[in-house]
């Protein structure tokens, strides 16, 4: 089994009173078949593709040749985009060490610089210190219309331009976005057509903070060398979890179930907190799967949502274990374990105890994180935080594809329970539309 999910700490009758009240869940649980037979409709009659993008396969070819031609010549790629146009990217990235502290700046080239925050001195340096000739450049965009995305490609073509370079930018541009619409707008097609810059087409059903396994979260992942084919297989089978019998039994209907109890007695934040680095962009696209899809307000008109926090552990124990486990019980815990028992440099004995630490003598790094999760994990349970356990033994392309999945159906569900649209976002589209007036203001 790629992972397993454990609720037991999270619920009055593992934990005390504090927890999540068992009726709660159970009552939350029951509010789930609606929810999962939305899915299997919409999953018949082909509604929400995001059920059966894993089964997909067409695209995978174009994707590959694209991450092939890309590469080629290249020192350093640059991912235009934010927002669900990179984190997901950034997500399967980790697994071949892209982000990880320490291993990034010796990475192999090409190197991957997925630039999804917007700075001026940050993006200006980097162009400056960049060889252009062996750079490449991907803007993604699903609407064709972000305004971080267009202001950066601005800025590479100009920096082409200026470096002579014009000539190359056909070859060393790579767009993604949804198809040209008849009559619509669509500005970074329309910024990089005089170039006959490729493009390879945005899913169109399936939006961007899901598009973790369309081409979107695919090319970067292609490129790296990972195998994205097992990336969707391990996403299938989630799916197929929800919309079989034991609907009931899948790891993304008890996680949504938890997550509705939780929010609808007191617990109004939930962190996701990895023990390794290389979920530590996981974290990130949770934040805006979470926060962008479920903080809404209800059919009844209520406002809803629960705050969504990243944490990685062990670091994070040092910064905010004294809040967690002294302050109010409002969050919800989800901890992420790994198997990393025996993994790591061996503590050369005389070292041990020339520290004061016997106890480490012949232990691996990989022993000491292992016993750090456990013990916050059973740590937060005496100290009655609600916290649930994900345990991966082997963190790989099919695992992620599968744990990826899981939260996206998780988050779907809980919408579907609460009564919200989990696939909008107005007011962020709100917000974008007000810069875009003060900008040319």
């Amino acid at each position: 089994m790629p992972f397993t999910q454990n609720i037991t700490q999270a619920l009055q009758s593992g934990i005390g009173e504090t927890a999540i009240p068992d009726k709660a869940y159970q009552a939350a649980l029951v509010r789930a078949k609606n929810a999962v037979e939305r899915l299997k409709t919409q999953a018949k009659d082909g509604s929400l593709p995001l059920l059966g993008l894993p089964n997909e396969r067409e695209d995978i070819a174009p994707t590959k040749s694209a991450a092939r031609d890309i590469k080629k010549g290249a020192k350093d790629i640059l991912v235009l985009g934010t927002g669900g146009s990179s984190l997901g990217g950034q997500a399967l990235a980790q697994l071949k060490d892209y982000n990880i502290p320490g291993l990034n700046v010796l990475a192999k080239t090409p190197r991957l610089h997925f630039m999804d925050n917007l700075d001026p001195i940050t993006f200006q340096t980097l162009l400056s210190k960049l060889d252009l000739k062996r750079t490449r450049f991907i803007a993604i965009s699903k609407s064709g219309g972000t305004g971080e995305t267009l202001m950066q490609t601005m800025a590479c073509l100009d920096a082409m331009k200026s470096a002579g370079l014009e000539n190359s930018i056909g070859t060393q541009f790579l767009g993604l976005s949804e198809p040209q619409k008849k009559g619509g707008a669509n500005a970074l097609r329309a910024l990089l057509a005089p170039y006959k810059v490729l493009f390879l087409d945005h899913h169109t059903g399936v939006g961007g903070r899901y598009s973790v396994l369309s081409n979107t979260g695919l090319l970067p992942a292609a490129i790296l060398g990972l195998d994205i084919v097992k990336l969707r297989k391990g996403a299938a089978h989630s799916v197929k979890a929800v919309l079989g019998s034991k609907w009931k039994d899948s790891s993304p209907v008890i996680g949504a179930a938890l997550q509705v109890a939780a929010s609808e007695n007191g617990k109004n934040i939930t962190v996701l907190m990895p023990y390794t680095d290389r979920l530590e962009r996981l974290t990130k696209w949770f934040v805006q799967l979470w926060a962008e899809s479920n903080g809404k307000t209800t059919t009844d008109g209520k406002r809803y949502g629960t705050q969504p926090v990243g944490n990685l552990g062990p670091v994070d124990q040092h910064s905010a274990q004294q809040l967690f486990l002294a302050g109010p019980h409002d969050r919800l815990f989800t901890v992420i374990t790994v198997a990393t028992k025996g993994l790591g440099p061996v503590m050369n004995k005389e070292l041990c105890v020339r520290a004061g630490e016997a106890g480490f003598a012949n232990r691996t790094i990989g022993d000491l994180v292992d016993a750090q999760s456990r013990a916050m994990i059973e740590t937060f349970a005496r100290n009655g935080c609600a916290v649930r356990h994900i345990h991966i033994e082997q963190l790989d392309e099919e695992t992620l594809g599968e744990l990826l999945m899981h939260f996206m159906l998780e988050t779907i569900i809980a919408g579907y329970i609460i009564g919200i649209n989990p696939f909008d976002q107005p007011a962020v589209e709100e917000a974008k539309i007000l810069a875009k007036k003060l900008l040319e203001q």
